[in-house]
């Protein structure tokens, strides 16, 4: 199986499954079985409706790695002027609605390695640079890092989210003053 972002987030989550994935102040700390579903309830969300070329999210909280997931797994692409993801999608009540995920699992067959996550990047060219930058930074599953939730909207933290999934890390978004270095992540989007 070809890796994507979507192939990625299945696999991690049926490998760790309770494992942890993501802390973050209004969700407390979420495994990586609970993310996925997460992430597919807001991808659900986003495609209940046509979808858009492009979405963006910017609520500062931990449900614009979720929308930024979902894009990708959905793929859709990534962009500042994107479209605003619906705040109802976001843990609103279409999220995980009963209507079933239909539209989402339909959409597999489009998401690709030449599938572009940002005007920059496709999703294989980022899978390939992810695997790169994790064997430098020697990542995996037991792996735990500390990023300042206050940055979600730059790419380099965006970027360090990916590499945590991608590791299989456990990622905490924190909301006091954390010291990490962005500099490994500077051009990974």
């Amino acid at each position: 199986m070809t890796l994507t972002l979507r192939t990625l987030l299945i696999q991690r989550a049926a490998r760790l499954q309770e494992r942890p994935a993501l802390s973050a102040p209004e969700w407390g700390t979420l495994s990586y079985a609970q993310f996925r579903n997460r992430v597919e309830g807001v991808a659900r969300g986003l495609l209940e409706a046509e979808a858009p070329a492009s979405i963006f999210s910017a609520t500062g909280s931990a449900w614009d790695w979720a929308a930024e997931v979902a894009a990708a797994a959905t793929g859709l692409r990534w962009a500042i002027d994107g479209e605003r993801v619906p705040p109802e999608v976001l843990g609103g009540p279409r999220f995980n609605a009963e209507g079933g995920r239909g539209p989402y699992h339909h959409r597999e067959e489009l998401v690709c390695t030449d599938t572009p996550l940002t005007a920059g990047r496709t999703q294989g060219e980022l899978v390939r640079r992810l695997q790169r930058l994790n064997d430098r930074l020697g990542w995996d599953h037991e792996t735990r890092v500390e990023l300042p939730l206050a940055q979600l909207g730059d790419a380099a933290l965006r970027g360090a989210l990916w590499s945590a999934l991608y590791a299989g890390a456990h990622a905490v978004l924190n909301p006091g003053p954390v010291a990490w270095d962005p500099a490994p992540f500077l051009d990974l989007l």
